[in-house]
């Protein structure tokens, strides 16, 4: 049940980058897989490990993560799941943070950043590594979910409760978050219902919560096309928040 499962949530396009890229590099993960990453390092004190969405890669996002790096004056890492880019292994939510474990091994292990310094950051099918991330991991600097999932069975059907064979279960995880979280979403969401994002944001612990950017109007897509200026206001008010409130204190925000 759960590979059938699978098959019909992941939707890895064609690669859009050669195997050779240039920019790229290749990251192991404990579950035996190799998978593409690129390191963005503008010499900033934070680092975001994103997370990308179902049907896209690294190439495709890497034009933009240059756009935020270079305004927001961040360091991004981003990497592909097993399964995406040049991977032609099947895909799976183990495999999904397994891969995730691999990325922030490499910032904190290989290149010695600071949990503190790093902020977790998963749209729409990366919410689910990035939640499992950060209920894993009790040292991070924050959290943003953009168009996140509450679960999988959750986008078809309005349960109150996850049930056997759900997968990416983040309404679990949410509450054991320990750091401030930011979410975004779409109120015209037309793949992820707007409400995953409003009943995530109630249950994430009131100390944590930080204020969320609901997009009017704007759907599941197009957040980045459609509010690009107030979307970088809010993620640089974000990052200033993260970088001045110190760890284990409560968010006012």
């Amino acid at each position: 049940m759960g590979s059938s499962i699978s098959a019909l949530l992941f939707q890895p396009p064609n690669s859009s980058y050669d195997d050779d890229e240039a920019d790229f590099m290749k990251l192991y993960t404990r579950r035996g897989s190799t998978i593409a990453a690129f390191h963005n390092d503008v010499g900033a004190q934070q680092t975001i490990l994103f997370s990308h969405g179902n049907a896209e890669d690294i190439g495709l996002i890497f034009p933009w993560f240059c756009e935020v790096a270079r305004i927001l004056r961040v360091n991004v890492l981003a990497y592909d799941y097993t399964g995406y880019g040049n991977n032609n292994l099947q895909p799976s939510e183990e495999d999904c943070y397994a891969d995730i474990d691999a990325a922030f091994s490499y910032l904190t292990v290989v290149k010695g950043i600071s949990p503190r310094n790093i902020i977790l950051w998963g749209r729409s099918l990366g919410s689910g590594p990035t939640c499992y991330l950060a209920e894993k991991q009790s040292k991070k600097a924050g959290v943003i979910l953009q168009s996140p999932l509450m679960s999988v069975y959750r986008v078809a059907f309005h349960f109150r409760f996850s049930l056997p064979g759900d997968m990416f279960c983040n309404i679990d995880r949410v509450s054991n978050i320990c750091c401030p979280i930011m979410i975004v979403h779409g109120t015209r969401d037309e793949i992820v219902p707007f409400w995953h994002g409003q009943e995530l944001y109630l249950a994430t612990q009131e100390k944590f919560r930080y204020e969320p950017y609901w997009a009017t109007d704007v759907g599941h897509n197009n957040i980045e096309v459609a509010v690009t200026k107030l979307l970088f206001a809010r993620l640089r008010d974000f990052f200033k928040f993260t970088s001045l409130v110190p760890f284990g204190s409560e968010p006012s925000a």
